[in-house]
């Protein structure tokens, strides 16, 4: 259940994240909204999993940088995990667009701000 949740928070962040940036495009499938919502899951169970199993290993890696720079290299770890998600999309017809580093770093700030605010309501497992 928790991670329904989680992909429905990351669909909708990844869709705030396409609204706003401009460098960020989800391709549309063409057959209608019904279609563009399936996409966008695909592309959040994506980034979900990227974020689960990949970016703890990055993090792990790049400790050393985490604390020369008090944690702000999060923020450019956050951005190459939605660059990372972006290039796996790719592989079918359907996928999230990124058109430079920039654009994926601003992107990556507000999917971390709207899972940070979405995600206070979400219970813990407790």
């Amino acid at each position: 259940m928790t991670f329904l949740v989680r992909l429905v928070i990351n669909a909708v962040a990844i869709w705030l994240a396409a609204q706003w940036v401009d460098g960020i495009d989800l391709s549309s499938s063409g057959r209608g909204n019904g279609w563009d919502l399936i996409v966008l899951a695909g592309i959040a169970a994506v980034f979900t999993i990227v974020n689960a199993f990949i970016k703890p290993v990055v993090q792990l890696l790049s400790l050393p940088l985490l604390i020369l720079t008090l944690g702000l290299f999060t923020l450019v770890i956050n951005a190459l995990m939605l660059m990372l998600t972006a290039w796996i999309s790719t592989a079918t017809d359907y996928g999230l667009l990124i058109t430079g580093f920039g654009a994926a770093f601003w992107g990556a700030l507000i999917i971390s701000i709207v899972n940070f605010l979405l995600g206070a309501f979400v219970p813990d497992k407790r």
